[in-house]
């Protein structure tokens, strides 16, 4: 298969670069990160503003009627600019309802998720201990577990933020003893949340390498860059190739969910395994490139390292992931 983005879809890509890095230099993701919100309302608005909460919503409900590949798009660039933002959260949750959801359901919630001003948030576990991405401060929460698949008003639900190492994006518990069962099926929804984790990830082992590579074009040692030793430049060549790999199974997976659905489960599994192992790797490797200042609190690195670690276990691990593949090629 040839890909190609569109016209379209590169406008998307270079106003989200250009956007992000403007919004969330790394100043401003540490001091986030450092202040126990991750989250700034007033860089939400202008996210919103741009009409990204309802990029992949039907336009009957306030959406741009766009697909999964322009939403893969935008998440690659929020992972490459490490943006602590309830973005997807809320795409997977306007999934999960516009996919599974009711007539009802759909009119009620998904325009103001589309437009931003009525935020869903979704969980991102596959069993118990729901951790939901961006829960405080939502309108509508959308659980897969402990009954089945609902919707759940938060404000009738109870939310325990969960410590964990990742800062630049809040987690929560959510309990809650009554929920609007989402009628339909979630496979679907639930596949294309596992890409936009992996869309997400390759943003982010895309940054690491970028970091490391610039850290050894310009760090001299014995009078010449680090990069000119085989042992470095190997570790960046072997860096490329995660990095190229896993971003070319999550554009297939996201053309699946658009194209051909009925691919989807086995692109999505290879997609988010691969994508999981090569931010985990690349955002380690980055680290080892920059030698003792990466292991400081100091460089920014570790913020990635953090942030790919803990996505690595949302919506199945790698290794979870692998064995659905072999489960679904017959092995």
């Amino acid at each position: 298969m040839e890909f190609g983005f569109s016209d379209e879809q590169r406008e998307i890509k270079a106003t989200a670069r250009e956007f992000l890095a403007s919004r969330f230099p790394a100043e401003k993701v540490r001091e986030l990160a450092e202040s126990g919100n991750p989250y700034d309302d007033a860089l939400w608005g202008e996210m919103c503003e741009l009409g990204w909460p309802g990029i992949a919503i039907p336009e009957r409900y306030g959406g741009q009627g766009l697909g999964v590949v322009e939403l893969v798009i935008l998440l690659e660039e929020m992972g490459y600019a490490l943006a602590p933002s309830p973005f997807i959260s809320n795409a997977y949750a306007g999934a999960l309802i516009a996919s599974a959801g009711s007539d009802e359901q759909r009119e009620r919630w998904l325009p103001g998720i589309a437009a931003g001003t009525a935020r869903g948030a979704a969980e991102f576990t596959n069993e118990g201990g729901p951790v939901v991405g961006a829960a405080k401060g939502s309108t509508v929460l959308a659980l897969l577990t402990d009954g089945g698949p609902r919707i759940v008003p938060t404000a009738d639900a109870e939310l325990e933020r969960i410590p964990v190492i990742d800062d630049t994006r809040a987690y929560f518990r959510v309990r809650a003893e009554s929920g609007d069962p989402l009628p339909g099926d979630v496979a679907w929804a639930r596949a294309a949340g596992a890409v936009a984790l992996a869309a997400e990830s390759v943003g982010l082992a895309a940054r690491a390498l970028d970091i490391a590579t610039e850290y050894a074009k310009e760090r001299e040692q014995f009078g010449r860059p680090i990069g000119a030793y085989q042992a470095v430049s190997h570790r960046l060549a072997n860096m490329l190739w995660a990095v190229e790999e896993a971003r070319s199974l999550t554009y297939y997976a996201a053309w699946c969910a658009d194209a051909d659905p009925e691919a989807l489960p086995l692109a999505a599994s290879m997609a988010k395994a691969r994508a999981s192992d090569a931010a985990c790797s690349v955002t380690h490797d980055a680290i080892q490139t920059l030698g003792g200042i990466g292991f400081t609190w100091e460089h920014d690195i570790h913020f990635f390292l953090k942030r790919a670690r803990v996505s690595a276990q949302l919506m199945g691990t790698a290794a979870e992931h692998r064995e659905r593949v072999a489960s679904l090629v017959g092995l």
